[in-house]
């Protein structure tokens, strides 16, 4: 949609409370209809809001953006801290040049990087705060090096699976950031930690299905284990697994699950009015049953929500995420049930 061509239902779009994919499959998509991958987004106006409020800028604070996209976000940090205040960090050059015309005409001239989020701004020293714009899967070690001791990191965070909320981790003396998570969250995730998956013929052929599979079956519906929550549980609980969904007819669908290492994989068939379902597992590992473990942990401790689950890390890379989820406090680890053999 351009502004010049409908400027009534544009001004009515970018004014309500919904995210705005401002771009697709990082640039290199140039038709009108969506392209493969959404890579960039004007957030929806209450989760902007939010996370700024989680922020608790104060006068005088330093804060250091990562993702600067349309340079929104940005404008409100200068407008409540100054310009000098402000550093922000994007990979695509494009959106630098387009955001700095934009913060320009609206009077800011924040300091803005082009470059990867996950090295920070090193040379522009420490900050009080630090907000990411985009998902991360682990917080890297050059936010907390660049964060001072007691500053604030919010950032989007979610594993593998699934499910992804916002985490507000204070800064000690060490360099350990830990705190809760206050939200839930869709965000577009950091180029550098995007989700790699094997495709599914690495693993099977659909058409050979169940091939020499273990056929079991379970009560548990995998209609009931499909909310974002849910897969935020099982994938922090089993942090190599991923799922792709195969329709078959009507309400009909196969739970497809496969760990990243490509040694295992895993159906579980839903069919509606169903007690009992369907169940195939190949490989060295049980995945369904390492799903259905997960879901009963959660469910057991009473179906928590994403404000009963925290996180500690001292931050790191795509090899070493060196971060612990808990539940209620740091001394109460949510367990791993198996080794996460490819970030």
């Amino acid at each position: 949609m351009l502004r010049s061509e409908e400027p009534e239902l544009w001004w009515d779009v970018v004014h309500s409370d919904v995210p705005i994919t401002t771009q697709w499959d990082d640039g290199t998509y140039e038709g009108s209809a969506p392209g493969r991958i959404a890579s960039s987004s004007s957030s929806m106006p209450t989760m902007v809001f939010s996370m700024l409020g989680a922020l608790d800028t104060q006068p005088g604070n330093r804060v250091l953006e990562i993702g600067t996209g349309n340079g929104w976000n940005t404008a409100l940090l200068c407008h409540r801290l100054g310009d000098e205040q402000v550093f922000s960090v994007e990979i695509d050059p494009g959106f630098v040049t387009e955001a700095q015309e934009r913060l320009r005409r609206a009077g800011y001239s924040p300091r803005i990087r082009t470059g990867d989020g996950t090295e920070g701004y090193p040379e522009q020293g420490v900050f009080d705060r630090v907000i990411a714009t985009c998902s991360a899967r682990y917080i890297p070690s050059q936010w907390i090096a660049q964060c001072r001791p007691n500053g604030v990191i919010v950032a989007p965070w979610g594993p593998v699976y699934g499910g992804e909320a916002v985490v507000r981790l204070t800064i000690d003396e060490r360099g350990i950031g830990s705190g809760r998570f206050i939200r839930s969250s869709a965000f577009m995730s950091m180029r550098d930690q995007r989700k790699i998956l094997p495709a599914t013929n690495k693993y099977v052929d659909m058409a050979d299905w169940p091939a020499f599979g273990r056929h079991s079956a379970t009560a548990v519906s995998p209609d009931a284990v499909g909310d974002w929550i849910h897969m935020f549980a099982i994938g922090v609980q089993v942090p190599d697994l991923f799922c792709r969904v195969q329709q078959l007819g009507g309400r009909s669908y196969r739970l497809w699950l496969f760990d990243r290492g490509i040694t295992t994989w895993a159906t579980a068939d839903y069919q509606e009015g169903k007690s009992s379902y369907g169940v195939v597992q190949q490989g060295p590992r049980s995945l369904w049953d390492e799903l259905e473990v997960s879901w009963l942990w959660w469910e057991k401790q009473g179906r928590p929500g994403f404000e009963r689950f925290g996180l500690t890390t001292r931050g790191g890379s795509k090899y070493t995420p060196n971060q612990q989820v808990w539940l209620d406090s740091p001394d109460s680890p949510v367990p791993v049930r198996a080794k996460n053999t490819n970030s």
